[in-house]
């Protein structure tokens, strides 16, 4: 683990670490914060930051600090949840669709493409509309969306696998066309699903934090960024933190996402191939 680390550039490894110390704050983040995230006049309306509130406070004297530190555990665990659900569902689709190839794979493929072309916003608006807003909701959602995007990703990956000696052996020994999925092309497509998975990271990350911002997402008081921010802007000419706070919090996760996959993607593109 740490020789890979350390072929990750330097980029990469600062934003791993900085990765890291998101994920110290979502579990342990609760136990430090000085305030309760729903905490009304911890101090004055629209505080300065100031030794007892580091990032000043909201419109109801809350603790901007504390709000965004409980609000990072959400982010992080509805983030996850969605694409690593997406990427389950993509692999499942994608890599049987492939072993079967013939008029099945392209029906399957083109199924995925309809859906895939459908602007995203505008379909989890319709979802969350009818469905409800609730966190597993939003989850269930981003991954339905994110699902096609990935199976398609994996189906390019997979095209170069299938045609390989391995492969033609057990499909010629008779093995389960589920088998020969698990054991014999998900390990030569598991860089290229885990690159696509913290891609995907990154857009929930984003995508999560718009429908909050629309109203689509977590309800008063949660602290969810997306929210915060939503809720921020009204006052923005009598404080700025509220709004800023939370948007950096936002931000410097994402670009240290993105950073993290591209290091990742160059370290398993110089790593050696999966055996057989």
């Amino acid at each position: 683990m740490l020789g890979f680390f350390m072929k990750l550039s330097p980029a990469a490894r600062i934003a791993a670490v900085i990765l890291l110390v998101y994920v110290a704050v979502a579990l342990s983040g609760p136990l430090w914060a000085p305030y309760s995230f729903n905490a009304v006049l911890t101090g004055g309306p629209f505080e300065p930051p100031s030794t007892a509130h580091l990032l000043g406070t909201d419109n109801l004297g809350r603790d901007v600090l504390s709000r965004v530190v409980y609000g990072s555990r959400p982010v992080l665990a509805m983030a996850l949840s969605a694409t690593g659900l997406a990427t389950l569902v993509g692999a499942a689709l994608a890599l049987p669709l492939v072993l079967q190839g013939g008029l099945a794979d392209e029906i399957g493929m083109r199924i995925l493409e309809i859906l895939a072309s459908v602007p995203p916003l505008v379909l989890a608006l319709l979802l969350i509309s009818g469905l409800g807003n609730g966190n597993i909701l939003i989850v269930l959602a981003v991954a339905f969306l994110f699902a096609p995007r990935i199976a398609r990703v994996v189906r390019a990956a997979a095209m170069a696998v299938v045609v390989e000696d391995y492969v033609t052996a057990a499909l010629t020994r008779g093995e389960a066309m589920w088998s020969i999925a698990v054991r014999e092309m998900l390990p030569n497509v598991a860089g290229t699903i885990l690159v696509e998975f913290a891609i995907r990271c990154g857009f929930a990350v984003v995508f999560i934090g718009a429908l909050g911002f629309l109203g689509f997402g977590a309800a008063p008081p949660a602290p969810e960024w997306g929210l915060m921010i939503n809720e921020g802007r009204a006052n923005i000419n009598a404080s700025l933190w509220p709004v800023l706070a939370p948007a950096a919090a936002m931000a410097v996760l994402v670009v240290a996402i993105n950073l993290f996959t591209e290091g990742l993607a160059r370290a398993i593109g110089d790593a050696p191939g999966t055996a057989p």
